[in-house]
């Protein structure tokens, strides 16, 4: 106990002071959101990686989807690195950076409004963004909270109340810079944690070998009849796998909180850097905890596996349960691991959610002028009022029956990545984009997922079949949108031609580069 308290002390620590270093870059609204725009790769990559993977992922999707599918469950983890990491990055990156700032847009909505020339689309992307990030923060506090629980027998609610402060205090004081700069200590904290704890949890059940073994003995007769299917190449539901994949790495396409993070980088080099070091960490850290998860039905038998009153499992006390025999050194390790997959991810969701509302809700609209000091303090109220009432959702819903951690975060990435994806990628691509394709594009999505939530809560019935799990429903608008978009937009009035040249100038402006970046024969 001891060893994990000192541990966390030094965390703590370590996090609010980076944050209080920092206040010197944030002292005006492009410092406190963006860094000046001048953040290098390293830091760059990782506060992607970090903002991409958190206690969801180790907790409550490697805990359900191992369950569901097995070692194929690896197969989400992969799909994290090559779509959602390393596609991302090569075909959002440069040109995120680029028109964003010729745009002089430092939000998603103000990009849609400039790109677009509307502020009706800015409006309905900051409420969009506001509504559904909170179900997403939610689920942070929930899964961290439960492997605190198990570690050191602390009330949920004090969880949930010590991680909001210590997060609103290093992102108040210190903005976008103090982010990514705890963003890197933290991702280094989760590759060598997810390393060590899946050698650990191996080695209980004699080596990779012996739990591949032990897996290929475990039979689900309401799953399938298939003998060793939790050991196959792509486990007992293939095009459920697909859908889980599609979700969490076409996904970040669209969220404006992993978009965000090309609004920031430095330079053109950085970009390719920053391609290898995000691939390279989603590789480990997602196909860590998904290899993970893919075994936790050796731990059937576990006493902390808990089932709900109609004798389903909790599918979020699964990894707790493989984790709670581990030796006290390693249980410290995992805290902290899974402390800063969270905070990592939470400090990146309230600082998008913050900006967003000050930046396009708020300056112009409630408040007619607003200079940068009364910017910045919105902005760090808005952070305590988000943290705040994320907080309160989580500490009502733990004692919910329903898989709360994935149910949250398919709601909110299939919302957002629904809404946000086709408009974002065709508006940096495609000159035909019509504002009308967007409007129609966002609340299709936003309505289709609102309702699915509301079914699966109980509220009203509506048999969506397939679509049903928010897994599924969110992939469905992801890429039904990529076909929305361009059909709306053929068949509406095509935007001005003026100011849709005048944004796609930026791409055509000729700089000069070192040597080293082009022979000198290039034109």
């Amino acid at each position: 106990m001891l060893i994990k308290v000192l541990m966390l002390l030094v965390f703590f620590g370590s996090m609010v002071g980076i944050g209080l270093y920092c206040r010197r870059n944030a002292t005006d609204v492009n410092g406190f959101v963006l860094g000046g725009r001048s953040v290098g790769p390293w830091l760059t990559a990782f506060a992607y990686g970090t903002s991409y993977f958190s206690a969801v992922i180790f907790v409550g999707y490697a805990g359900q989807f191992g369950w569901k599918f097995g070692i194929a469950a690896t197969w989400v983890g992969l799909g994290n690195a090559v779509i959602g990491s390393l596609l991302a990055w090569a075909v959002l990156g440069r040109r995120t950076r680029i028109m964003t700032q010729h745009l002089s847009s430092a939000t998603m909505p103000e990009f849609f409004a400039r790109r677009f020339d509307s502020q009706s689309l800015k409006l309905i992307a900051s409420v969009v963004i506001f509504i559904f990030l909170i179900p997403y923060t939610a689920s942070l506090y929930n899964g961290l909270s439960r492997l605190f629980e198990m570690a050191f027998g602390i009330p949920y609610f004090w969880c949930v109340l010590a991680m909001s402060v210590l997060t609103a205090v290093y992102v108040i004081a210190g903005g976008y810079m103090a982010t990514a700069i705890n963003d890197f200590i933290q991702g280094i904290i989760m590759i060598v944690g997810i390393i060590a704890v899946i050698a650990a949890v191996l080695g209980k059940n004699g080596g990779f070998i012996g739990s591949l073994n032990g897996l290929a003995a475990v039979s689900d007769e309401a799953v399938s009849s298939t003998p060793g299917i939790f050991n196959s190449f792509f486990g007992p539901d293939p095009l459920g796998l697909l859908g889980v994949v599609i979700l969490t790495s076409l996904g970040t396409w669209g969220l404006p909180q992993m978009v965000g993070k090309f609004y920031a980088i430095k330079s053109e080099g950085d970009i390719h850097k920053g391609t290898i070091i995000s691939t390279v960490f989603a590789i480990i850290v997602a196909g860590g905890c998904y290899f993970l998860g893919g075994f936790g039905r050796l731990f059937t038998g576990d006493p902390a596996i808990q089932y709900n009153a109609g004798g389903a499992i909790v599918y979020d006390s699964i990894v707790p349960a493989m984790l709670s025999n581990l030796p006290e050194i390693l249980i410290a390790v995992v805290i902290i691991l899974v402390l800063s997959a969270s905070m990592s991810t939470l400090s990146s969701l309230v600082l998008t959610s913050s900006s967003t509302m000050t930046l396009d809700l708020i300056k112009g609209r409630v408040v007619k002028k607003m200079d940068e000091k009364r910017q910045l303090l919105t902005m760090r109220v808005l952070i305590v009022v988000f943290i705040a009432i994320s907080a309160i959702i989580a500490i009502i819903q733990v004692n919910s029956p329903v898989a709360f951690i994935a149910q949250a975060m398919g709601v909110s990435w299939g919302a957002m990545a629904g809404a946000f994806l086709a408009p974002f990628l065709y508006g940096l691509y495609w000159k035909r984009t019509t504002k009308v394709a967007c409007w129609i594009n966002i609340l299709f999505s936003s309505i289709f997922m609102t309702v699915d939530m509301l079914s699966n809560l109980g509220v009203f019935s509506v048999k969506l079949g397939l679509l049903q799990s928010p897994i599924n429903a969110g992939a469905f608008c992801m890429l039904l949108g990529l076909v929305i978009v361009p059909v709306i937009s053929v068949i509406t009035k095509a935007p001005d031609k003026a100011k849709v040249d005048s944004a796609f100038s930026c791409y055509d402006k000729y700089v000069t580069v070192r040597q080293r970046e082009a022979l000198a024969d290039d034109k």
